[in-house]
């Protein structure tokens, strides 16, 4: 084995109001909380499912602003609706050759909402 999974990661102009974004799109804390740890707030963020079946998710401060589609993206099982009233946006709805929804997070990063079945 060369690599093995470990952890996701995000860039955020606001990595702070963004890691609260995804805590309440998909049920995460913030690590800390779970570990009473105490993180100067220009650090990165981590955030974790609290039933541990998830990854977890580093939110990580970039200067720069998000300029391109994204080459990787997340897909959720979840609500396209529910997410939109968080403050997500749609970028393009289910159609004849796909059967998601593709929105994006407050900052601009694209990921794919697939309705449970």
């Amino acid at each position: 084995m060369t690599a093995r999974f470990k952890d996701l990661a995000l860039d955020a102009n606001d990595h702070q109001a963004l890691a609260d974004w995804w805590c309440r799109a998909l049920g995460y804390v913030r690590r800390d909380s779970l570990t009473g740890d105490s993180r100067p707030e220009s650090w990165p963020v981590p955030i974790a499912d609290p039933a541990e079946t998830g990854p977890l998710i580093w939110l990580n401060p970039v200067p720069e602003a998000k300029s391109a589609k994204n080459r990787l993206h997340w897909d959720v099982f979840g609500d396209p609706a529910e997410l939109l009233a968080l403050g997500a946006t749609l970028v393009r709805e289910p159609g004849d050759d796909i059967e998601w929804t593709v929105l994006a997070d407050p900052e601009g990063n694209e990921f794919c909402v697939f309705t449970p079945r």
